[in-house]
């Protein structure tokens, strides 16, 4: 951190931080305003001053800080040491994982910038103690470590049901969910396009001139919605390298790609 050791700034100055990516705004009811009040209300009982309040609409946490436009404004901030301390709401609002929360407030450590969060395994924390360092690191330890253990268990999850003929994110082309509404079975209409493609392939046929015999013939492809569309070069080549396969079972390269 670059900031300026000439340029002393109260502890009580602080800059507040509020983020949400769009999926939570969708579908977990995330608030910026939530945030924000619970900022505020902290900053009123510790008797802080907040000099901004930043916010990180539409931000992934998969992003660094400083590479969000409301993070690099917060970094700014410290460093040309307008804010001696940073508040944010919890600790998954600021980073994006344990590495990048104990590299940052370790450089705020050793320019006596304080971290607040509001709440961290339900109580608040404030780094500018021992006490709240250590249960800093703790939290972004175990933290992490729940990210990788739920990462394992739906990686492990989506294997299984996988291997049962289950549907797994989207229905492929050449399949339809069963009546169960679980499992995955052949369409009999898309199976045969595919054994199309692969026939035409084999016959030396070129990737244009396969989508261009689809569409003349009204074999229909299928759209993200679901819905029966016209076919694209890359379309039918993402099948045939799906299904297109060799005598030992690998998958054939491109070796004929030439659509002049």
């Amino acid at each position: 951190m670059k900031r300026n050791r000439q340029q002393a700034v109260s502890t009580s100055k602080v800059v507040g931080y509020t983020r949400v990516s769009t999926a939570e705004q969708a579908l977990e009811g995330v608030s910026l305003d939530g945030q924000a009040a619970a900022i505020r209300a902290y900053c009123m009982m510790r008797g802080l001053e907040l000099v901004d309040l930043v916010q990180d609409p539409g931000a992934s946490a998969g992003k660094p800080l400083e590479k969000r436009d409301g993070g690099k404004r917060v970094l700014s901030l410290v460093e040309q040491g307008e804010a001696g301390g940073v508040v944010a709401w919890k600790l998954d609002r600021l980073f994006r994982d344990c590495a990048e929360c104990l590299t940052v407030t370790g450089d705020w450590d050793r320019s006596t910038v304080s971290l607040h969060l509001v709440d961290l395994g339900g109580q608040a924390i404030d780094t500018s103690t021992a006490m709240g360092r250590f249960f800093l690191t703790v939290m972004a330890g175990a933290a992490e470590m729940e990210r990788n253990l739920i990462r394992e268990r739906t990686s492990a999850g989506m294997a299984y049901k996988k291997a049962q003929g289950e549907r797994v994110g989207r229905i492929p082309f050449g399949y339809r969910l069963a009546d169960d509404g679980v499992h995955l079975e052949p369409d009999a209409e898309e199976q045969a396009t595919l054994a199309t493609m692969v026939q035409l392939r084999r016959a030396g046929k070129t990737l244009q001139q396969i989508t261009d015999q689809l569409n003349e013939t009204g074999r229909p492809s299928r759209n993200r919605r679901g819905e029966p569309g016209r076919w694209s070069v890359s379309g039918v080549w993402g099948l045939l390298k799906r299904d297109l396969q060799d005598a030992d079972g690998k998958e054939v390269t491109d070796t004929n790609t030439d659509e002049s």
